[in-house]
């Protein structure tokens, strides 16, 4: 279940390094599927024989992907200056991983930290790095034990669960999955939100992980973990001693401006009608930008962008960032 064979033997420097990864095991599918299809009982379980009949036409094997080389982090380091640490620990998986055909494997993470300082941003910064996808599991909304681990077929509206989806639906063994908020996950009596962790973040429990809707093992052990929270308070015990924990604190004045100088190129460099605006933000709105939490800053300036264009110009002024605190102030067409 866990055999890999090697895609791309020595691709040039840059490049990620690709193994492919079964990550279930076809075989078991296929007598599932024949058992169910002799029962007769195919309407009864029709989300079921979907899920399996899925499985085998997408067929086990996924990309297993890491950098080809130590990657040049330098641009992240000043990108979120605040997350030094957990950039640090990245660099030490990656840099074992090199020189040989071990698949790259990180330690689950929590990120630790007030709203707004970036935690879900890293995450997506980390997938881009690594080559991979990055799938987004947002505790705060959802209270049934199912969301990771699926439900049972025989539950009205029953589905599989997000890893699930993440490994067979997706194109990576190795996907990064974000437990967004995961001390807001509530748990009632009958079912625990937290309880698949348990074996997920653990490398060799992961390996024979069983979704409760498809009911057959997938291979989850290679998904590079990040959670987020603000309080570790609510988190158990036994699920904190599996991860590196990481305390984010909200960027100083001076790494807030510098986020929001690079934010202004990024936009600035994604788009057409960036080129007409001028390469570098002016420091009057760098010192407004720089008392908002990174999560506002895009927004803002993305606002300013569009009333500067409104009033004719290609230079962005204090007086075009939202004010009155988030969502107040003069919209932009741009938002």
């Amino acid at each position: 279940m866990s055999n890999s064979r090697s895609l791309v033997a020595s691709p040039p420097l840059g490049l990620p390094i690709a193994q492919m990864r079964s990550v279930f095991n076809a075989e078991e599918v296929e007598r599932r599927l024949a058992k169910l299809q002799a029962s007769g009982n195919e309407r009864e379980h029709e989300g079921l024989r979907n899920t399996w009949q899925r499985m085998l036409e997408r067929g086990p094997q996924r990309f297993a992907v890491k950098p080809s080389g130590l990657p040049d982090m330098a641009p992240l380091y000043e990108l979120m200056p605040n997350f030094g640490d957990a950039l640090d620990d990245v660099k030490r998986h990656v840099a074992l991983s090199q020189d040989s055909r071990d698949s790259l494997e990180v330690t689950p993470m929590l990120l630790l930290g007030p709203p707004g300082v970036g935690k879900t941003h890293f995450a997506r910064q980390i997938a881009e790095l690594l080559g991979t996808s990055m799938n987004l599991v947002p505790m705060s909304s959802m209270t049934a034990g199912w969301l990771l681990s699926g439900s049972s077929s025989q539950w009205k509206g029953a589905r599989p669960g997000k890893v699930f989806e993440a490994l067979v639906d997706g194109q990576y063994a190795n996907p990064v999955i974000v437990v967004d908020e995961i001390d807001k996950a509530s748990a009632d009596a009958q079912y625990d939100p937290l309880g698949a962790l348990y074996s997920l973040l653990e490398h060799d429990t992961a390996q024979h992980f069983v979704d409760e809707f498809a009911e057959v093992a997938i291979d989850a052990s290679q998904v590079i973990w990040v959670t987020t929270a603000n309080d570790e308070r609510s988190i158990p015990e036994p699920i904190l001693n599996r991860m590196n924990v990481f305390e984010i604190q909200p960027p100083s004045p001076e790494a807030a401006r510098k986020i929001a100088a690079n934010l202004y190129r990024g936009i600035r460099g994604e788009h057409d009608w960036g080129q007409r605006f001028d390469p570098e933000v002016p420091a009057d709105v760098l010192d407004v930008l720089g008392g908002l939490p990174p999560r506002e800053m895009r927004r803002a300036l993305v606002t300013a962008f569009g009333n500067a264009r409104l009033d004719e110009r290609y230079r962005i002024e204090p007086e075009d960032l939202p004010r009155g605190g988030p969502g107040k102030g003069r919209i932009g067409f741009l938002q």
